[in-house]
């Protein structure tokens, strides 16, 4: 049976001064950039002979790129986690609703399940390393490491890695100020409740920088930036705000215009725990929030 890795090689003469990087995307008809660089990190291009990973390698006329690219293989198919950047240490997925990061207790379908799932079909030896996690009924963007380097490097340094992480909430309500920064110490009582407070209560120091993207009769879309990854943080700071996350059983208000918690991790930019490149990911809104602040749901779908 063929190997549905099994790799081709495609050599380039190059002609004129360049980057690595531009060279590959130029030479392979123009691919995204993050493919481009998933080859690099992958360790899929030697420049006249020797391996380079780096981007900004300068190509002078007369160097001899090659270039190995995977022969389409088995492809992550699940409805639960769509893939969205992969390459020799790392994978990035965005996740629905309803499926957890990682197995529990009571649970073992879970992301990390269908991500190894999908490594042992596609003939990878490796599987996939938990360092960071999203609620089950929170949707959007995770990074998992596919070996151990790359997981120790990213849990050990992930507040320096990581450059820019954002959610989008739809909240009941409009806000009275329409951007701001909610402050306070967030503490859990033995119900596993988090309580908010604006005085040290013992709890851990919480920020949360939210700002108003559209505003509807009753409903409203709001972007948050964490400086802090506490627990139940931003469901708590809405809260706290007035104007609970639509859907939130525990910290809401009852609302629950499209049938789920209305909460989507859409941006994840860092570097790259081996490679140090930057990269950056965004998806887009999930439409029924769109449609819920346009007024075009009903309460209680």
């Amino acid at each position: 049976m063929q190997n549905p890795n099994a790799q081709r090689t495609t050599g380039f003469q190059v002609r004129e001064p360049a980057e690595l990087l531009c060279f590959i995307m130029n030479a392979l008809s123009g691919i995204s950039r993050n493919k481009a660089k998933a080859i690099l990190a992958g360790g899929g291009v030697t420049v006249n002979g020797r391996a380079q990973q780096r981007h900004d390698w300068p190509l002078q006329p007369g160097d001899r790129v090659e270039i190995k690219k995977r022969k389409p293989g088995v492809a992550l198919q699940s409805k639960f986690v769509k893939l969205v950047y992969e390459d020799a240490f790392i994978i990035v997925v965005e996740k629905s609703v309803g499926i957890l990061s990682m197995a529990s207790s009571h649970h073992t379908f879970s992301v990390k399940s269908v991500l190894d799932d999908y490594f042992r079909k596609s003939r990878q030896n490796c599987t996939a390393h938990v360092v960071h996690r999203l609620d089950r009924d929170t949707s959007g963007l995770l990074v998992y490491a596919k070996t151990i380097e790359a997981e120790q490097i990213l849990e050990h340094n992930w507040r320096e890695i990581v450059t820019d992480r954002r959610y989008l909430a739809l909240v009941s309500g409009c806000l009275e100020q329409p951007e701001g920064t909610v402050e306070s110490w967030l503490k859990d009582n033995k119900a596993y409740f988090t309580y908010s407070s604006p005085t040290d209560n013992g709890g851990k120091f919480a920020r949360t920088h939210y700002r108003t993207l559209r505003a509807g009769e009753r409903f409203s879309l709001v972007e948050l930036k964490l400086d802090t990854g506490r627990k139940n943080q931003i469901r708590v700071h809405l809260q706290d705000l007035g104007h609970p996350v639509c859907g939130d059983i525990k910290y809401g208000n009852g609302s629950n215009p499209i049938g789920r918690l209305a909460l989507h991790a859409f941006r994840l930019n860092f570097y790259h725990p081996i490679t140090g490149e930057h990269l950056t990911f965004e998806t887009s809104c999930p439409k029924a929030f769109l449609l819920a602040v346009k007024g075009k749901v009903d309460e209680g779908a």
